[in-house]
């Protein structure tokens, strides 16, 4: 018999890999039926190995009889999940190799069982060993190479080895919540829990520079609110006044007019439509939480890493089109869950507006090298990364 999670992480390897599916997704319904302990397990095991990709697949093709590219799909989930627990995980090898010859079973290719044992084995006796000794960088840590190129650039190789690293562990849970639950942060209405401490409840989850980037734009009960990029609708259902929550995507629509309602907000009003093409004028504050690569939410999405990309010509249009929107004199703020200059500062240089100094009022979170800004990240504050600035129009 299959251990639960890792037949729930196998579906979940497979289908990022094979469908390119969300991990975050896919294992709310893998999980399905697992007790609270076999969800949490699964999640870290599905979690780890779309992280560790890059790291397993050089373990699979040094200690392998062969690459890892050329093997059949489900066997290479099979091996890549065997090669996580085995080098980072704490389960019994025995117990690990037996269950991914099952997997291989499971999936229809009974044929491959004997392979799959023998690789497996093999990664049971030295891959643990082997990950130990890769020289630091985004091998052993397991990113695309353009990912530490970029934050060597911007922070210097000590702390791009930092980042990489913090985003290798698990997240902190953290939600919003108008009744105390867990521990409080130090952002108002944030709490850090564990599954066990939250019931039924109007509660969101949300990290804190999630909800710093809400309340950073400072809106007040009767000003006009426009949210340019509003799904899922973390942000929007944090605002005071009259809120237009525009989306782009009929999908993302729906599901932020669903989470309006299951928090039960009455100020915020769901436009599906491109904020560039909005015929709506002079709010008096805007918010701009933009595509990006999301390079500050690898922890908490893992097959990001695999498909991010920097978005700076789209992010320059939608700070734009919002500034656009504006009256004179208003406030536009710009966010973005990402930790790259030419997607956060860069932009609001080129954008041309005034900075008003975040700084000040949220020192802990100034940006190091832009005080004016605020910067969250995976390794100095323990949340999510966040690029914050607020603009006068």
């Amino acid at each position: 018999m299959i251990a639960p999670a890792r037949l729930a992480a196998f579906e979940v390897v497979r289908r990022v890999f094979e469908s390119g599916a969300y991990a975050d997704r896919v294992i709310r319904t893998a999980s399905e039926g697992l007790d609270t302990r076999d969800r949490g397990l699964a999640q870290r095991l599905a979690y780890g190995t779309v992280q560790r990709k890059r790291t397993i697949d050089h373990g699979i093709d040094v200690l392998g009889s062969r690459k890892a590219a050329e093997l059949d799909q489900p066997v290479l989930a099979a091996l890549r999940l065997a090669a996580y627990e085995l080098a980072w995980g704490e389960a019994p090898a025995r117990a690990v190799v037996h269950d991914a010859v099952e997997l291989v079973r499971s999936a229809g290719r009974p044929q491959a069982a004997g392979f799959t044992n023998a690789v497996a084995r093999r990664l049971s006796e030295g891959f643990r060993e082997l990950v130990r000794a890769l020289p630091d960088g985004p091998l052993k840590e397991s990113y695309p190479d353009w990912i530490f190129e970029v934050w060597e650039r911007d922070w210097g190789a000590e702390e791009a080895l930092a980042l990489m690293r913090a985003q290798n562990e698990p997240a902190e849970l953290v939600v919003r919540s108008s009744v105390p639950v867990g521990e409080p942060t130090d952002v108002p209405g944030a709490y850090r829990v564990d599954r066990s401490d939250l019931g039924a409840g109007e509660w969101q989850v949300q990290s804190r520079g999630s909800q710093l980037a809400a309340l950073a734009l400072g809106s007040q009960d009767g000003e006009r609110i426009l949210d340019a990029c509003a799904a899922p609708g973390a942000k929007a259902t944090m605002l005071h006044g009259e809120v237009t929550a525009v989306e782009l995507l009929a999908g993302r629509a729906r599901e932020l007019a669903a989470n309006v309602e299951r928090l039960g907000v009455t100020n915020v009003t769901v436009v599906n439509a491109d904020v560039r093409e909005l015929d709506a004028r002079d709010f008096d504050r805007a918010i701009v939480d933009a595509p990006c690569s999301g390079l500050g939410v690898l922890a908490s999405r893992p097959d990001l890493r695999w498909r991010a990309k920097p978005l700076p010509e789209l992010q320059l249009e939608l700070l734009r089109a919002a500034a656009e929107r504006t009256r004179a004199g208003g406030v536009v703020l710009y966010s973005v869950c990402t930790l790259n200059a030419d997607e956060n500062e860069a932009i609001v240089d080129a954008a041309g507006l005034e900075p008003e100094p975040l700084g000040r009022e949220w020192p802990q979170y100034a940006h190091p090298k832009r005080p004016e800004f605020l910067l969250t990240t995976p390794h100095r504050h323990g949340t999510s990364g966040f690029f914050v600035a607020r603009l006068r129009v």
